[in-house]
């Protein structure tokens, strides 16, 4: 038996990729110039796998015995290159500490296949805020 807090914790993080999933994709369309041409492929890859994201999460929490979400944090795609970086790098931090949370969680409670999960979810998380991070340096 889980605690509702680790499904409201599943639920965040439903919510969450499914906000920057299409948080991403819409930078991915609306990317402009040179700098927009060399990363929008960058937007468009990182908007699916926090699609999959989303979906593993929803397919586990399934099991658990929750109901996924399917409403998004709210969105934010920012108007100009940069924005939409620090928008991302903002939201990729916001996941790290969430998802090092949930494993914290899972962890006390001995829900080791959610803790598994997290813990390779938290992997491309930190991958995602590493890549907008480095983008962001031209701007610094």
């Amino acid at each position: 038996m889980v605690s509702k807090e680790l499904l409201d914790m599943l639920n965040k993080a439903i919510a969450r990729e499914l906000q920057v999933s299409v948080q991403y994709m819409w930078q991915h369309v609306r990317a402009k110039g040179i700098k927009g041409a060399a990363v929008e492929s960058i937007f468009r890859e990182t908007a699916i796998t926090e699609m999959k994201h989303a979906e593993s999460i929803a397919e586990r929490l399934d099991y658990l015995g929750g109901i996924p979400t399917t409403k998004p944090d709210p969105i934010f795609v920012g108007d100009a290159l940069k924005e939409m970086i620090q928008n991302d790098v903002k939201a990729e931090k916001e996941a790290l500490a969430l998802y090092k949370q949930t494993i914290n969680v899972a962890e006390k409670e001995g829900d080791i296949t959610t803790r598994t999960l997290f813990e390779k979810i938290l992997g491309d998380e930190e991958e995602h805020h590493d890549i907008f991070t480095r983008l962001l340096e031209e701007w610094e």
